[in-house]
């Protein structure tokens, strides 16, 4: 298939494609008697696994590593369980904003101005907490 079809089918642009390729991601084909370089199945497979571990939030240097392991069970496994700690951790220091933020508001909208924290940056982060 060629490099049009193959990005067609995996629902990315051609230049996502030769970015992969670049990347040592996806391999570079040899060239048909055509001239098009030919694209196999094995390699929609590959591209469709990068395609999925983007959408699981797995960086590039992640999948890279992935691929070299030979994308093993126990490998994706042991690399999911990392994605989620740290995605929980995240999602905590983003709970601790939120409550943060919210106890601003709460200061700024019923506080006189002297009150708003924000009118004292170099005091926000103590006065919020």
């Amino acid at each position: 298939m060629t490099i049009g079809r193959l990005a067609a089918e995996e629902g990315v642009g051609v230049e996502t494609v030769r970015f992969y390729q670049r990347r040592g991601l996806l391999a570079l084909p040899d060239r048909a008697a055509s001239g098009f370089r030919e694209y196999s199945e094995d390699d929609r497979r590959r591209l469709a696994f990068i395609r999925r571990a983007r959408q699981l939030g797995f960086t590039l240097g992640e999948i890279s590593d992935l691929l070299g392991a030979g994308q093993r069970a126990g490998d994706i496994v042991q690399a999911a369980e990392a994605k989620l700690a740290a995605i929980s951790e995240q999602i905590r220091d983003l709970a601790q904003l939120q409550c943060r933020l919210r106890r601003l508001v709460q200061v700024c909208e019923h506080g006189d101005s002297g009150d708003c924290v924000t009118l004292h940056l170099d005091t926000v982060e103590g006065a919020v907490r």
